[in-house]
């Protein structure tokens, strides 16, 4: 519908804070927060739709137009590599993302010294560019959940994750030792739409930047 805005925003912390922050601006989408199975949400009267995707799908989602605007973290979109519009940090959802390996190494490892080494990580692209950009040759080992598992299972000596708290890292004797990026979660805009809408959508970014 070419009079709609449409949004993806992932579930999870990301959208209770979305859904938060518009509504700070006028825009009603609390629905998206009851406990259903929709995937697509129309709110008519204000000519906005939403949908509920999966965290990595949102910059697929607004880089074909399936979506205008899209709300995801600075990791995602550092590896996707998505041609799109970035006009805002919203400034939540903060985390790091980090090198870490096993407490015991990290004493007597030297990071400057390291070449061929084998790294597990949800996030290859960023990976590999972080340590092409230091010199230092690394084997990846893309999976999808549980990173800190490698290690003590002995796929892999390092990891690359996202850290919140460290929490996890430590309850799994693992230990942080270099942060690649610091991560909060971006507004994102399809480029044909920020010609095609630019009235609206440029109404929502000043909004959301009055607010954050």
């Amino acid at each position: 519908m070419p009079d709609f805005i449409t949004i993806a925003i992932p579930k999870g912390r990301i959208l209770q804070d979305s859904v938060a922050l518009f509504k700070k601006i006028g825009i009603d989408c609390e629905e998206l927060l009851s406990d259903t199975r929709k995937l697509v949400f129309e709110n008519q009267e204000q000519k906005m739709r939403y949908m509920i995707v999966r965290a990595t799908d949102v910059p697929t989602y607004v880089e074909y137009g399936c979506a205008d605007l899209g709300i995801v973290g600075k990791d995602t979109l550092m590896e996707a590599e998505k041609d799109l519009y970035e006009p805002l940090d919203l400034k939540f959802g903060y985390c790091r993302l980090m090198v870490a390996e096993p407490v015991e190494l990290s004493r007597k490892d030297d990071p400057s010294a390291w070449n061929n080494i084998r790294i597990a990580t949800k996030y290859p692209n960023v990976t590999e560019k972080y340590f092409a950009a230091k010199g230092i040759q690394v084997e990846l080992i893309k999976l999808y959940g549980s990173i800190e598992l490698a290690p003590l299972v002995g796929l892999s000596e390092r990891i690359v994750d996202l850290v919140s708290t460290g929490e996890t890292l430590k309850q799994n004797g693992l230990a942080e030792i270099e942060t690649i990026a610091e991560i909060t979660c971006r507004l994102i805009v399809n480029r044909a739409s920020m010609k095609t809408k630019h009235e609206r959508i440029s109404k929502i970014i000043e909004g959301l930047e009055q607010h954050i």
